[in-house]
């Protein structure tokens, strides 16, 4: 059995309660109107992203979410983790590893050339964690944000 699974709209109900656990642990200010519409055209094949159930299929305890865009300092395509939850109930198990190992060589397979991602600056558990995975701190930038 597959750890990861692609999503498409049959996996809405799976997801959507990942991402209302991921967003609340989080803090972040959403609702599941909110969640539907950010997730649905990824979910019917948007080219701009995608996302990954973890864990059996009818029962995953994560998802990943990565969007597309492109580099021409990475000379292509490149790719964001833009969220990443596992339960915590089933966390320390190295799933959400073998998650990103196994989207970042499915994602090199099909041409894309960098995979980013944003941790908290004062968060060092989840920064060692990207670290196994191999993502590398880029001292000499930031991520920024402008909300439209």
């Amino acid at each position: 059995m597959s750890l990861l699974h692609l999503a498409d709209t049959e996996d809405r109900d799976r997801v959507l309660p990942l991402i209302a656990a991921f967003h609340a642990e989080m803090g972040y200010d959403t609702d599941a109107a909110h969640h539907t519409r950010a997730i649905t055209p990824l979910l019917e094949g948007s080219p701009h992203g995608a996302v990954w159930l973890i864990g059996p299929r009818r029962a995953p305890v994560g998802y990943v979410v990565i969007s597309f865009g492109w580099s021409v300092e990475y000379g292509g395509l490149d790719g964001i983790v833009d969220e990443i939850f596992v339960r915590p109930a089933v966390r320390g198990r190295g799933m959400g590893f073998e998650a990103l190992n196994g989207i970042a060589k499915a994602l090199a397979s099909g041409g894309v050339r960098a995979l980013h991602l944003e941790v908290a600056r004062d968060d060092a558990r989840t920064q060692a964690f990207y670290a196994r995975a191999r993502f590398a701190p880029r001292d000499h930038t930031m991520f920024m944000s402008r909300v439209l």
